[in-house]
Order: structure tokens, then C-alpha cells, then sequence
């Protein structure tokens, strides 16, 4: 029986253990994605115990507590910070099987140096070593960024955000972590939401435009892009229902944009007509600026009223959803790739039946302009457990060419979830040292490794453009 998480933890193989302990744990971290408040990052504040840094703000782990009966004063209510670090220590030990687990017990070891095991009996003991090493020094929001050996941030950031964080981290010389911006204009497009016509003055005042048609929108959503790009940023994302497809005469989005600045909802086929044209406009302009745009999709949301209705949105209430349709994602990168406007784009489907799907869709828009192009995003959210993260690059292996993928992206609003991406890279190599073993892929470490090294970061590095050096 092997150690529980030793060294070669995942790896079951001699092939999977050099790919590892040689090629992939030797590169830094990429974090071209994730949700951490730039603001902390500057600040660098002191977490005063292991429940600040490990259960606030962390839906994946409030859902367990919920699955295992515990009142919400003991998840998102005022309990104290031991009695809620004690409700998920009890929780975690029934997670056998749950990426959570081993996610914890992946932190745990690294950011603190405990080898044991988390449950109801050692919790005390967990908690008072967490504790002591986060009220010293070294424990700070920097100091596990560079702990991780991350070389890169890019944050998630609304276009009318002063990006004024950032600023002061690339100013501050103590700090040589990049932290940059994303692109991120939901608000913008969700003309849905009762909040849309106010968010409508709030992007004119910020860009200096009165935002009084669709044309005006996009104007004012240029000057921010170029507002966004002298301050780094190279990547977009979109949070979507769907990739929907539904083109629109301009005429009719003028139209439908009056009926809603006006007060009025849209129907069903109007809010998509709307959505398909902000959409087609953000590609183009993202096509100008050589941008990434990231399309998520496959979610939905906020499905328990009573919680949306105490916490907002971000609370572990939502789920996969299986409506997709490849037709309109496939029509929608079709109309900007006919006109030569189809930027780079990664598609992350929160549902792992449209692995295929993506894999076909991908290989129809890829062009010598970059290598992959259009990649399929890593195993995401519901997916990024070892299953999960299994079926996806096996999937992309047998569709289009795993070697250009771009490998793992945190997605975390927590400073201990770099160790995702070791998790990410155990299970990558012990999956391709599988097929070296099986006699599938030659004993080639010369190409091994650029695989291996590539996926883990240099794929990431390249395909962005990010001014970083490779390994």
C-alpha cells in the first residue's frame, strides 16, 4: 500500500514519476486565470487564521458543508472562525473521492508543512499550526504567490474598473510577480439584469461618452479596451449561458438597445439578438488587439432561491447545465472567421459531454497565424477533479493535438489553490506515462519534455504573448 500523498502521489509509473519529478515540477506557474482581488494583493494584509484564508469566499467547500448537514451559521453566518474550521474539518473527512480532499491535504503540505490528516479529532492541531505560521511572517497573500512560483496574474476586472491596484503593484519594486488585468464585460452585455440600465451611466461617465444607442456602447467599450490594453492586458473572458448565435440587422439591435435603455425587458429572441452582437463586436476588437477571448459556458446559476436570496451570486448554488447547442458556437466563430476577424479563443464547457463537441469545433478554425488557436480550456469548475481532468485531455488527445494545449488555469479567488496546478501536472504525466508505459508513445524525453514542460507552462506562456520566459 503506498504512503497517503507521498512524493510520487498519482503517479503510478517509473515513466510517470520522471515525467513529474524532471519536467513538470520544475516549471513556474501560470495563472492566466482566476478571481483574486488585486487589491489584496497590494495590500498584502495578515490573515489572522486558516478559516479567513481557507473558507471565505470558497462555494466549492460550502457546498459540502451544506451536503453534510451543517447549519449555515456554521458556513456563511456568524459562528466564530474555529467553530466553522471545525464543521469543515468533520465535512472534509467524508470527501473520499472529492478533489477537496485532496486539494487540502495538497495546501496543507505545502504552504504549512503538515504530513497528517485532516478530520474532527485534528482540527485543533491543524488549527493552531495554520494559525502560528499565518500570524508570523511569510504567510502573506505574496508570499504564497511566490511560494508557488508563480510568475504571472492575470485578474477578472470589469471595463469601467480604474485598474488602480495594478497600477500600484507594477509600481511597487518589492513585488516582481506580474499581476494584469482581464477583460471581463459582463455587466455590460447581461441586459437582462434589472442593474443593466444604471451600469449603462456608469460605463458612459467612466469612458466619457453618453452611452444613448448600441453604437455608443461599443465606443465607449473601445476606450476602455485601450484603456485596458496600456495597462497590460491581453486576455478577455466571457461568462456565458451559451455560445448563442442569432445575427441581428443593425437597425434591429439599435432597436432593441432603445427598448431596453428605455425601461422595458426583451423577449427571449431580443436579448439574444442583442448578446450575438455585443459579442460579434467584442471578437473584432479583440482581433485588433491580438487578445485571448476565454468563452465559459455550460452553467446554471444561482438555482436555490432562499440562499441567492440571503448570500448573491457565488454561493454554491449552481450546476451544470446541459443546453448547448454546436450549431450557433460553430456559426458564431464562423462569422468572425470569414472575415479574417476570429481571434485567438479558449472554450471551456462546464458540461464534460461537450468534450467532443469542442474537440471538432476547434479543429474547423485552427490556422498558421498561431499554433492552436482555438483551444479547448482545461477541466473546469465540476470538472477539475481526476476524472474530470482525465476525460478532458484524453478527449483533446484523440481529437486534436494535446501537445499545443495550454495546460491549467486556477480560477480561485484563494491564495492556497496553486496547488491545483500540481495536481493538474501529477495527473497529466501520470496519464502520458501511461501511454509511454503501454508502449502508445515511444521513450522520447527529448519530446517528453517539451510536451510535458509545454502544457505545464510554456504553451501558456507562448500562446498569450506574455513577456515571460520560457523553460
Amino acid at each position: 500500500m503506498k504512503a497517503f500523498m507521498d512524493k510520487d502521489f498519482l503517479l503510478e509509473t517509473e515513466t510517470a514519476k520522471k515525467l513529474y519529478h524532471e519536467y513538470a515540477a520544475t516549471v513556474p506557474v501560470l495563472d492566466y486565470h482566476c478571481h483574486l482581488n488585486p487589491k489584496e494583493i497590494y495590500e498584502n494584509k495578515k490573515y489572522d487564521n486558516i478559516t479567513q484564508v481557507w473558507l471565505g469566499g470558497d462555494h466549492y467547500k460550502w457546498r459540502q458543508m451544506r451536503t453534510n448537514g451543517v447549519e449555515e451559521k456554521y458556513i456563511t453566518g456568524d459562528a466564530s472562525d474555529r467553530e466553522k474550521f471545525q464543521k469543515w474539518a468533520e465535512t472534509l473527512s467524508l470527501a473520499i473521492g472529492n478533489p477537496l480532499y485532496h486539494w487540502s491535504h495538497l495546501e496543507l503540505k505545502k504552504y504549512f508543512g503538515y504530513d497528517g490528516y485532516l478530520n474532527g479529532d485534528t482540527a485543533e492541531e491543524v488549527w493552531n499550526l495554520c494559525n502560528a505560521q499565518l500570524q508570523g511572517e511569510g504567510r502573506r497573500p505574496r508570499d504564497l504567490i511566490k511560494m508557488s512560483n508563480v510568475t504571472l496574474v492575470a485578474t477578472t476586472d470589469d471595463p469601467a474598473d480604474t485598474l488602480e491596484w495594478h497600477k500600484l503593484i507594477k509600481e511597487d519594486p518589492t513585488f516582481d510577480v506580474q499581476v494584469l488585468p482581464a477583460w471581463r464585460p459582463e455587466k455590460a452585455m447581461n441586459v437582462a439584469k434589472p442593474d443593466w440600465v444604471d451600469y449603462m451611466k456608469k460605463l458612459g461617465d467612466v469612458a466619457g461618452v453618453k452611452i444613448d444607442s448600441f453604437k455608443a456602447l461599443i465606443e465607449a467599450l473601445r476606450i476602455r479596451l485601450d484603456y485596458f490594453v496600456a495597462n497590460d492586458c491581453i486576455i478577455s473572458d466571457h461568462s456565458l449561458d451559451y455560445v448563442m448565435y442569432q445575427p441581428a440587422s443593425a437597425e434591429e439591435v439599435e432597436a432593441i438597445f432603445a427598448k431596453r435603455l428605455g425601461g422595458e425587458m426583451l423577449d427571449p429572441v431580443e436579448k439574444k439578438k442583442f448578446e450575438t452582437a455585443f459579442m460579434l463586436e467584442m471578437g473584432r476588437e479583440y482581433a485588433k488587439r491580438n487578445w485571448v477571448m476565454q468563452l465559459h459556458y455550460g452553467v446554471k446559476r444561482d438555482n436555490n432561491g432562499m440562499i441567492y436570496g440571503n448570500l448573491g451570486p457565488d454561493a454554491g448554488i449552481d450546476c451544470i447545465n446541459n443546453y448547448a447547442p454546436a450549431q450557433e458556437m460553430t456559426d458564431f466563430l464562423n462569422a468572425l472567421a470569414v472575415t479574417g476577424e476570429l481571434p485567438k479563443t479558449i472554450l471551456y464547457s462546464l458540461n464534460p459531454a461537450d468534450n467532443a463537441t469542442i474537440g471538432t469545433i476547434i479543429g474547423c478554425f485552427q490556422s498558421s497565424e498561431f499554433v492552436g488557436k482555438i483551444q479547448q480550456g482545461s477541466a473546469w469548475w465540476f470538472n477539475d477533479h481526476k476524472p474530470g481532468m482525465i476525460d478532458q485531455m484524453t478527449s483533446l488527445a484523440s481529437l486534436s493535438l494535446l501537445g499545443n494545449f495550454i495546460g491549467m488555469l486556477t480560477d480561485s479567488r484563494s491564495f492556497l489553490s496553486y496547488t491545483r496546478h500540481e495536481y493538474f501536472r501529477r495527473i497529466a504525466c501520470n496519464l502520458i506515462g501511461g501511454w509511454v508505459e503501454n508502449g502508445e508513445y515511444p521513450a522520447d524525453y527529448k519530446t517528453l519534455e517539451k510536451i510535458i514542460k509545454g502544457i505545464s507552462y510554456n504553451n501558456a506562456v507562448r500562446y498569450f504573448g506574455f513577456d515571460l520566459e520560457q523553460k
